[in-house]
């Protein structure tokens, strides 16, 4: 059972300055690569999310040495950083890397295609639309997924401008 608790004390040290080692490093990447690291936008974000917690947990726990975890990082935050700036350039690379918002409501319509697409049921759109404190679908003008998957409940507004479904409308029906 010795080994199940503790192993030693040699194993003990090397896992608490592998914690702090790595979690300042990582903590100092993460400053440096600027607020979208930290951003859970769509699914690359998350993927990026996950692997850094991985990568330090694997780091902490002395599973890898602590420059190869450096390394991964650095590769991870780098990959990251290139995608974003790709995805900025090209039209073609951002609907590939981040998706497009999808509407699920419009105007008193269920689209029922793209809620099936978006494994959204009917009772949820509902939900988010109470949530957002509206009780009259009247005074609904859509329900949009997100591109981190949550949802969003656009009011009808009257007058001219701009609309934040601009980027969306293509998609109807």
């Amino acid at each position: 059972m010795k080994g199940l608790f503790f192993k030693d004390w040699q194993s003990l040290g090397h896992v608490a300055i592998a914690t702090v080692i790595g979690f300042v490093i990582l903590f100092l990447f993460l400053r440096i690569s600027g607020k979208r690291t930290l951003a859970k936008l769509n699914a690359f974000d998350f993927v990026v999310t996950v692997a850094l917690g991985s990568t330090l947990a694997y780091m902490m726990l002395a599973m890898v040495p602590l420059t190869e975890g450096v390394i991964v990082l650095l590769l991870i935050i780098g990959m990251q950083y290139v995608f974003a700036k790709t995805a900025r350039a090209s039209v073609k690379m951002q609907r590939l890397i981040n998706s497009v918002p999808t509407l699920l409501y419009y105007n008193g319509n269920f689209i029922d295609g793209a809620m099936a697409k978006e494994a959204v049921t009917k009772e949820e759109v509902y939900a988010v639309i109470r949530e957002s404190g509206h009780e009259k679908l009247d005074d609904v003008r859509a329900v949009v997924m997100e591109l981190n998957g949550s949802l969003t409940v656009v009011i009808k507004s009257g007058g001219d401008g701009l609309s934040s479904l601009q980027d969306i409308k293509t998609n109807l029906f």
